[in-house]
């Protein structure tokens, strides 16, 4: 059986970048089934009109793409709790925690992330992978 992925916003903004080797692992994951947060949403829409300045539309696009073609964890006061969990046992900041959890809850084995600590396992479950070390 197939490890469910959990993706950072992190990797998502690649799509927007002028980095192709980066883009390519990015569209990777749009063709195949993993796991998102309304928070990775939230996150991207924000950097989208702040950072690469896209129209309305063209956020309102990516926004929909994300939701369309990945599987979207609603964050829960228990995700919540447990991000704090996390939060003060990792020492990572809370809203890294709360995409842990976040990924934790929807029973995913691997987070592909490139801002936490690659190959870090957090309770015992959840592999956080940077997709682009062997690209970079």
């Amino acid at each position: 059986m197939k490890d469910k992925v959990f993706v950072d916003s992190n990797i998502w903004l690649y799509l927007f970048g002028n980095d192709a080797a980066k883009k390519q692992v990015a569209l990777k994951f749009l063709s195949q089934d993993c796991y998102i947060s309304t928070q990775i949403v939230a996150e991207n829409i924000n950097v989208c009109i702040r950072k690469f300045k896209l129209t309305a539309p063209e956020v309102e696009q990516h926004a929909k793409n994300l939701i369309s073609l990945c599987q979207v964890k609603l964050i829960h006061p228990s995700t919540i709790e447990l991000a704090l969990k996390i939060s003060s046992r990792h020492q990572y900041s809370f809203y890294d925690s709360l995409v842990l959890a976040s990924a934790l809850e929807t029973d995913c084995r691997i987070l592909y992330s490139e801002d936490l600590q690659d190959g870090q396992v957090i309770e015992g479950k959840l592999k956080i992978v940077n997709p682009f070390i062997a690209t970079v």
